[in-house]
């Protein structure tokens, strides 16, 4: 059964190239008869008339731009892509004037211009869709849309389209009772993509309103976000496939065999994405809050689906897996409010006032431009050391985005400057060595 199949296609696929090898040769013979060879050899002159022209104004209308003011980056954009399109530009522009030229001096006689009316309509489209493409951000996908449909265009208009589609359609296998053809593969692509494209439009938008929004939180925006996009891909290639009629509900198989594997080979990243998933849940950290894991210290700059960006003062990005924020000890300086307390400690000579000491450390703080002048800064004795007598200084800040030990090093500075001022001394450990000399080694007895 399947050998028959088989030869069917084959003989299938051998028809259609021989239907359109010999629409290709009817073609051809037709391209040797003098009005069509005149046409042809005017689009040559045509060709070299535009390739002039770009010579000659591409560098001077490129300078033109150049000097413009008050246009946006849009508008510059867009004459930039005419600029690069000059040669292409002035042969559509060169081409239907000798249209218009030859039916006027030899009449609606189409075999008299049928070969310029074919060349400039698909270079009619092949410059639109040049102007169109270069607006598509990804450089792949724009390469892609700008072949595909460049050859739709030519195909289209040299009337090879339905031939080509009925050879693609021939080439193809069967899968139970789903034919698998190269031409539904095509459109499947060509589907799928555009409602993927569609739904990431739609899902940016809708993205950015969430963000906008002022009553939903930045993790639940987050949360929402994610099951958007995923509803929306999902949904996007499923209506593809259906589209061009395959049977999605086959796929129960694969799924199984996928959630084995996931089972076996990736509870790592199944781990992450639901440890995601009760992070986004539970609030406990959120974009934009400063956090302590470990050695690292930093805010979160956002929340991925496998990971959690935080970026450090000097500018390093940590991607933190969401495992070690759920299983491991994580310090959140702004969870419920944005005051966060900060303790230095240092020490008094005893031969400093306790008193004096405590009163000018915490004005020392609160002449610090970072610390919260709402919330007092509080000075305690914690020790009588050695050689000093040992204080702590507790102040409030409300910006930790900006750095601890920057705003530790500045309250410093201020102790510094106050202990100076008011002739407070902070000691420091000091020995005092003595050297004593050997005992004087008595006379040895006389010999006998």
């Amino acid at each position: 059964m399947q050998s028959c199949l088989m030869e069917q296609d084959i003989q299938a696929f051998l028809l259609e190239v021989q239907a359109l090898a010999r629409q290709l040769g009817l073609s051809a013979r037709l391209m040797l008869l003098p009005s069509r060879l005149f046409q042809i050899g005017l689009i040559v002159v045509l060709i070299l008339l535009s390739l002039l022209a770009r010579w000659l104004f591409a560098e001077r209308v490129r300078e033109r731009i150049r000097e413009m003011e008050g246009l946006s980056k849009g508008q510059l954009r867009f004459l930039v892509i005419l600029q690069r399109r000059i040669a292409l530009i002035t042969f559509v522009a060169l081409c239907w004037a000798a249209i218009f030229v030859m039916r006027e001096i030899m009449g609606l006689f189409p075999s008299r211009s049928y070969i310029l009316v074919v060349v400039g309509t698909i270079s009619l489209a092949w410059l639109l869709i040049g102007i169109a493409t270069p607006f598509i951000g990804n450089p792949l996908t724009r390469r892609i849309v700008s072949w595909a449909a460049w050859i739709y265009a030519t195909l289209y208009f040299t009337g090879l389209l339905d031939d080509t589609f009925s050879l693609l359609d021939s080439i193809g296998l069967e899968i139970q009772s789903f034919r698998l053809s190269l031409l539904s593969i095509l459109k499947a692509l060509v589907i799928v993509g555009t409602l993927v494209f569609l739904a990431r439009l739609l899902s940016n938008a809708l993205s950015r309103r969430i963000r906008e929004s002022q009553d939903i939180s930045p993790t639940l925006g987050v949360l929402l976000t994610k099951i958007l996009q995923a509803l929306l891909y999902v949904s996007a290639i499923f209506l593809g496939l259906r589209a061009v009629g395959f049977d999605p509900t086959g796929l129960t198989v694969l799924s199984g065999a996928i959630g084995v594997g996931i089972g076996f080979g990736l509870q790592k990243i199944v781990s992450n994405i639901v440890s995601g998933i009760i992070i986004l849940m539970d609030k406990s950290v959120k974009p934009g809050d400063v956090i302590s894991l470990g050695e690292t210290f930093g805010w979160i700059q956002s929340l991925g689906a496998r990971y959690v960006s935080v970026v450090t003062r000097d500018g390093r990005e940590y991607l933190i897996p969401n495992e070690d924020l759920i299983t491991g000890q994580v310090v959140n300086w702004t969870h419920s409010d944005e005051f966060v307390r900060l303790d230095i400690t240092f020490g008094a000579a005893y031969g400093s006032n306790p008193r004096k000491v405590r009163a000018a450390a915490i004005e020392a703080a609160l002449s610090v431009g970072r610390v919260v002048q709402t919330r007092n800064p509080v000075c305690h004795i914690t020790n009588f050391g050695e050689s000093s007598i040992d204080y702590v200084l507790r102040f409030w800040i409300t910006d930790p985005t900006k750095g601890l030990t920057n705003v530790r090093g500045d309250v410093y500075l201020a102790l510094w400057d106050a202990f100076e001022a008011e002739g407070i001394e902070i000691p420091f450990p000091q020995r005092e060595v003595r050297l004593l000399g050997h005992a004087p080694v008595a006379d040895a007895p006389p010999s006998a």
